[in-house]
């Protein structure tokens, strides 16, 4: 199983959608699965570039676009209610750091680590690779609890002129001996990856090597997991944002090495636009993107947002399961 820890043209954040969250009983898993297609999530509140999901007690949270970052969480993965902002006063160095940002970040993607939730979000503005990544990090996912805090933690990495890649979309993951790493970027030169202090949550070091893992003209949303003997790269390709006429598709390749090269099935390097298509257009589920897996059970779903081309081109969040091919290539049901 993976290990399951995870806009912008040019850089930039996609405006807000109606990502509609969510009904993942078993029973419904059971039921949409036997009839071969993506179970569809519905719920009255929308959230953008949602969040890997994560559990904290008896309840599922998962974050999103906004400003201050938003909430949500779930007992059931059924009904979903709003939680608090994760910043309700904005952290002064978000809009001292990113002059043109005003307190609205974007793709956050969480991770229990070390009995705390590490979360990380992104800081930039529209065509710019002036950007960063932050951290906030909290005990506790539960507003009732009394040890509930986020504590912000600063820059991650951050971009400017001098880069020639954007510190966006950032996604959080473990590899096989439970050492912490950053995936991230958009467009310029492609998605990077960058190892973690286990303690700290940032950077491993000041100079911590920046790996490029794969790159095409139009590419984002990283999400990296590891199965057995592989790491998993899947990636977006093309344009989200556009209702029905988004071409939004997920790619995939692997490595048997977290920092590459990565390669698809034809042994085509990622840097050199190399990409398995993994999930496209199908029939009424339109430009797929910002992947994630959660585990069920005994059972792992591969999550994404598409536009509905029966509801007015709206984003909405679908589940499949997932499943593993003997030579270790990832599909869906």
């Amino acid at each position: 199983m993976c290990h399951l820890d995870k806009e912008k043209r040019n850089g930039a954040g996609k405006p807000f959608l109606r990502v509609v969250a969510a009904s993942m009983l078993l029973l419904l898993f059971a039921t949409s699965v036997s009839r071969g297609e993506p179970l569809l999530l519905h719920g009255e509140f929308s959230i953008h570039d949602p969040s890997t999901i994560v559990k904290c007690k008896d309840e599922y949270w998962v974050f999103g676009t906004g400003r201050g970052l938003l909430s949500r969480h779930s007992k059931d993965l059924k009904t979903w209610e709003a939680g608090p902002h994760v910043f309700p006063t904005i952290p002064e160095w978000t809009t001292n750091t990113i002059t043109k940002n005003r307190g609205v970040f974007w793709a956050p993607d969480v991770i229990l680590h070390s009995n705390e939730y590490y979360l990380y979000y992104a800081v930039s503005s529209w065509g710019l690779k002036t950007s960063a990544i932050g951290l906030a990090t909290t005990p506790t996912l539960d507003p009732a609890d009394p040890r509930f805090h986020w504590t912000d933690r600063g820059v991650v990495v951050q971009t400017g002129d001098r880069q020639n890649y954007n510190a966006i979309d950032p996604a959080v993951t473990r590899d096989a001996e439970g050492k912490l790493w950053l995936v991230f970027g958009s467009y310029w030169s492609g998605i990077k990856l960058v190892q973690l202090d286990s303690a700290t949550g940032k950077l491993a070091s000041t100079n911590a090597p920046v790996y490029s893992l794969a790159y095409h003209g139009t590419i984002e949303a990283a999400y990296l997991c590891h199965h057995e003997n592989y790491y998993y790269l899947f990636v977006n390709w093309d344009h989200c944002c556009a209702g029905t006429n988004s071409t939004y598709n997920i790619r995939v390749g692997r490595s048997e090495i977290i920092t590459g090269p990565y390669l698809d099935r034809a042994g085509v390097d990622m840097l050199q636009d190399g990409g398995s298509l993994f999930l496209g257009r199908e029939g009424r589920f339109i430009g797929p993107g910002h992947a994630g897996i959660i585990s069920v059970g005994a059972d792992e779903w591969f999550s994404y947002h598409f536009y509905d081309g029966e509801d007015n081109g709206k984003a909405k969040l679908g589940i499949r399961r997932l499943r593993w091919e003997n030579d270790g290539w990832p599909r869906l049901e």
